[in-house]
């Protein structure tokens, strides 16, 4: 049905029944925490960090440093730190404070968007802290193996998070950190229509501008969080998404949107925990467009009550969760809820639904791969109490955006409502004392597939069929190519007549020793918007409620069937319906970890020394140096000149360029490749090797970027940073490339420019007044806040699972290679008068030895220098670059794509940083779902969406997240994209994408699969 159906429809029913619209809920008691024990990361080295003027140093340099067996450790305090604490590829190790109540980590003065971020860890344990006033999450663990989180609380200061008038200070955090729930605000203060409302909590005051997520394990396995505490989360308090083995027990949740979220989990288990007023307590589903769909999940001791907080985000499935709800529950198959207590939830203890529920465009996935319905849902031994009893009604806001999401309170009201008025249903009704529109214990929006003889099964891109689980169940990802349809012939006994559902299997069980309280409905099948169509096809006056009494009892009967709601239970009763129950789901059992072996000690300072100060011939380079990091840049001989590192570069050092260049300020870049002599490197393209490959090159390769700052005005050029990616070997012979960040400065003593080692990184002050070498626009202006990053935060752009591991390079793919090297800069420097000046760079290394693999026809213009005989990106702001007409639609979107593949889809691929997001934008792929088309986002939260609904939407610039998140209203780290390269706006980058939104992409399912399913298109 469309959604601006529904609205009339609904808005009709309610005048109907206004009498009954809205009466008062109850309040319960909440549960408490449990004790634990307590961990230790093994032998190894103890930072001891203090509070103070260096306590962010500190951190840092004990992070970039942390080997297995290390421990870093918070003494007893409150910190104000200025970066995030990250840990990249290594593994067992502890950080751990004096106690959650004792150690505060304050992020407020962070310029990332994270608290504690652990990237490609294994083996980690996190224990006895406070993470406060994060801009985005405040632990995230992204390809995290064996993680314990123990004791630590995520929160945001009430009312604001970092923007709070009220903050949590060194001053008063002690008594601060302990948020009771007695009384949520169950009204948006934002509506005018609830001046007189219940807008405000004596306890705390949520706000749309806290961070999004309190505790964020997403694609890792092996998860444990236990006696933890998420406070203010405008997202989800503790979340685990994509994920294998993940278990939360004996935590808390109160003040987020949602306070618990299992998504796309295989193998997860809620267990002993508190979820009280949030707006939703505990949420188990799948999200489509992403890696994995989930499957077994188990549920029990849980406590979830007062979950009445009003939804104060926007944007994702968690901004259409309604308030009041206990715990809710879509697509996910195979879930358990056992001994647990749902009281005091305004809309319903449990809900039931299914994507199947939202109208096409407004939260039905477009994909195919997705199966949109729970099953396997089993409901025992639980204790339901006052739920469902005191509705949330629809704002005005509501009402004009037609979002169905918000309107189900009101719908599922209206439906008990006119059920309640059938005569078989009197004495249902009139036992729970309904005299308005209720909810119910238990709901569910009644709607089940039915068998699709002429689907076939699925196949993965190379038409093979794809794996199935036990019970014949595809295992689908966003790997595999969309469907045409939803393959469910293994829900049906095929063999029998009629195909039957496999009952109850694919059905759902809720058995008698569920002990529900006879204040409220026990159950409600409200059958979705199924009735409605008959009311809407009828052109009803909403203003006038005399119009729907007149076509109501003109009506043929058989049509309003199923209007109203259906309170019979019996077909879940299992045993007695199908002759047995649901088979009990096992436990999730997270193996014992043991260390890899895969990292070695860090070299001694006299290993060091001997190699960074050896003796190189002239002209050389210090390849033996390779292996560790140097104190000063110099002592790998890279440059003729050591003071400038633009000179000539020593050895076989070839200097390269990339058509379309990641941004970084106004930087100009230079790059230069050293390959260790008689080695050479392996050509790779993305259409054979995939969208990630890049040129592969031999162990002892160091790759140099040195970013500077020109004045063209002046012929100067500053250099700020050297970044350095060495490919290296461990004892164990397994290659990694580690990124090596240096930063220039004048030494006091000498007067020389020197590149001291920075792992710590750092910012800087800068400032450029250049012309861009290819469009010819001036730019000019500067920044206090270059970033120069930490070692760690190499890897959060250049660790890809389908790349060399560790910080692997990104930048030389042959698509992007494919052009004539000549520096980035008008200022004419030594390294750009090297002898590649002038040619295709792809034919310079292959003639030259440089690259084995080579096509044996390039087929480069002589005039142009470009390769017509492989792939090539063009340059995104030369207009006609790509070979289209100069403006045409053509030539603006290859443009665009290039754009965004280089300044986003290194995060932004199915094995990267943001493989959890399903928003993946290498050239290769079709303009789809997947691409941003009409995908509504995941985990952006309110201040990450600019109150824009899709990633994008075509035609619609102004309503599409990524023009907001690389534009200059993007001023928070929360929101700002790419996250670390930039402080200021792209301004040619920028308006090339708004205008390729706004002028090329249109609603056109040929050309933009997916385009036509925008809400308002």
């Amino acid at each position: 049905m469309r959604p601006s159906a529904v609205v009339p429809a609904l808005a009709g029913l309610c005048l109907l029944t206004i009498a009954g619209c809205g009466s008062g809920g109850g309040n319960g008691s909440g549960g408490g925490v449990g004790p634990g024990g307590s961990g230790s990361s093994g032998e190894g080295r103890t930072f001891r960090i203090v509070p103070g003027a260096s306590a962010t140093t500190d951190m840092v340099g004990a992070m970039i440093q942390a080997a297995p067996g290390d421990v870093i450790e918070f003494s007893c305090g409150f910190f104000d730190l200025s970066s995030t604490l990250q840990l990249t590829n290594t593994e067992d190790v502890l950080i751990k404070g004096c106690g959650k109540d004792g150690t505060v980590l304050s992020f407020k003065g962070n310029n990332a968007p994270e608290g504690i971020l652990a990237v490609n860890v294994h083996g980690l344990t996190v224990q006895d802290l406070t993470v406060l006033d994060t801009g985005g999450n405040g632990i995230e663990l992204r390809g995290v193996n064996h993680a314990t989180l123990k004791r630590v609380r995520a929160i945001w200061s009430s009312g604001g998070g970092r923007e709070s008038a009220d903050p949590i200070t060194a001053s008063n955090f002690a008594n601060r950190l302990e948020v009771q729930c007695t009384d949520p605000a169950t009204q948006d203060p934002n509506a005018p229509e609830n001046f007189l409302g219940d807008t405000t909590s004596p306890d705390y005051t949520v706000s749309p501008k806290s961070g999004r997520y309190g505790i964020y394990p997403v694609g890792s396995e092996n998860i444990l969080i236990e006696e933890s505490e998420s406070i203010g989360a405008s997202d989800a308090g503790i979340y685990v998404g994509q994920t294998n083995n993940a278990i939360i027990r004996n935590s808390r949740s109160a003040f987020n949107v949602f306070g618990f979220e299992i998504e796309n989990v295989q193998g997860g288990e809620y267990a002993n925990n508190v979820a009280e007023c949030n707006t939703g307590g505990f949420l188990i589903y799948d999200l489509d467009g992403l890696r994995q769909y989930g499957d077994r999940s188990r549920m029990y001791g849980n406590v979830s009550r007062m979950n009445n907080t009003y939804n104060f985000t926007s944007g994702g499935f968690v901004g259409n969760v309604p308030p009041g709800s206990g715990m809710i529950t879509l697509s996910y198959d195979r879930i358990d809820i056992f001994d647990n207590e749902f009281r005091d939830n305004n809309t319903a203890g449990i809900i039931h639904a299914s994507y199947e529920l939202f109208p096409e465009g407004a939260g039905r996935p477009d994909e195919k791969r997705i199966d949109w319905y729970t099953e396997g849902l089993h409901i025992y031994r639980n204790k339901f109490v006052n739920n469902g009893n005191s509705l949330p009604l629809p704002t005005t806001g509501n009402l004009q955006s037609q979002d169905l999401a918000k309107l189900l309170p009101a719908l599922v009201g209206v439906k008990n409502q006119l059920a309640c008025l059938l005569p078989t249903n009197l004495a249902t009704c009139a036992a729970a004392g309904l005299t308005g529109f209720r909810g119910a214990h238990i709901i569910w929006d009644g709607l089940l597939d039915t068998y699709d003889a002429d689907c076939p099964y699925p196949v993965d891109a190379n038409n093979n069929p794809v794996p199935s689980d036990g019970r014949g169940k595809p295992q689908l990802g966003n790997d595999i190519p969309n469907p045409t349809c939803h393959y469910n012939a293994y829900k049906f006994n095929t063999a029998a007549e009629g195909a039957p559902r496999k009952m109850p299997d694919w059905f759902s069980c809720i058995d008698a020793d569920n002990d529900f309280s006879s204040d409220s409905l026990t159950y409600a099948n409200f059958h979705g918007t199924k009735g409605l169509e008959a009311v809407v096809n009828s052109n009803i006056d909403p203003a006038n409620p005399a119009s729907l009494l007149t076509v109501l009892t003109a009506l043929d009967p058989a049509a309003l069937l199923e209007l109203p709601s259906s309170f019979d239970i019996t077909p879940h009763k299992c045993v007695a319906q199908y002759g047995r129950n649901l088979d009990l789901l096992p436990p999730v059992v997270i193996p014992p970890f043991t260390r890899s072996g895969d990292y070695d000690p860090a070299p001694s300072e006299a290993q060091i020394k001997e190699l960074c100060e050896a003796n190189v011939d002239s002209g050389e380079v210090n390849f033996g140096a390779a292996k560790v990091n140097c104190p000063t840049l110099d002592q790998y001989h890279l440059f003729g000149d050591a003071e400038d590192p633009t000179s000539t570069p020593r050895g076989d050092g070839v200097p390269f360029v990339l058509n379309t260049k990641l941004f970084s300020d106004y930087a100009v870049k230079y790059r230069v490749a050293f390959l260790p002599p008689g080695t050479t490197a392996v050509y790779h393209d993305g259409q054979t090797d995939g969208p990630n490959a890049t040129i592969t090159f031999p162990v002892g390769t160091i790759i140099a970027k040195t970013f500077a700052f020109a004045n063209d005005g002046t012929g100067t050029l500053n250099p700020v940073e050297t970044r350095l990616l060495i490919k290296r070997v461990n004892s164990k012979g397994q290659a990694r490339w580690d990124g090596v960040p240096y930063r220039w400065e004048t030494d006091a003593a000498t007067g020389k420019r020197v590149a001291k080692l920075a792992m710590g990184g750092g910012t800087a002050s800068v400032s450029w007044d250049t012309t861009d070498v290819d469009s010819g626009q001036r730019h000019s202006g500067s920044t206090s806040s270059y970033l120069i990053p930490n070692a760690n935060q190499c890897l959060s752009c250049h660790a890809n699972e389908d790349l060399d591991t560790g910080s692997a390079p990104i930048g030389p793919k042959i698509r992007n290679l494919n052009r004539p090297y000549r520096s980035e800069s008008n200022i004419v420097t030594d390294q750009g008068r090297h002898e590649v000046l002038g040619q295709n760079q792809i034919q310079y290394w292959c003639s030259r030895g440089l690259m084995a693999g080579c096509p044996t026809n390039l087929a480069v213009d002589p005039q142009t220098q470009i390769a017509a005989g492989v792939e090539r990106v063009p340059t995104f702001n030369k207009p006609g670059d790509a070979g289209f007409a100069v403006g045409s639609g053509d030539d603006v979107e290859a443009r665009a794509r290039a754009y965004l593949e280089v300044n986003c889809a290194h995060c932004h691929n199915a094995r990267g940083f943001a493989s959890n997001t399903g928003f993946y934008l290498d050239v290769f792929r079709p303009v789809d779902g997947s691409y941003g088309i009409c995908k509504r986002p995941t985990a952006t939260g309110t201040v990450g969406n600019g109150g824009r609904v899709y990633d994008i939407h075509p035609g619609a610039s102004t309503d599409s997240i990524v023009v907001f998140r690389t534009g200059p209203e993007a001023t928070v780290p929360a929101a700002r994209m790419p996250p670390i390269a930039r402080s200021v706006v792209d301004v040619e980058g920028h308006a090339l994408i708004d205008q390729w939104i706004r002028d090329v992409v249109r609603p056109d399912e040929g050309r933009y699969p997916g385009s036509t399913s925008c809400a308002s298109n």
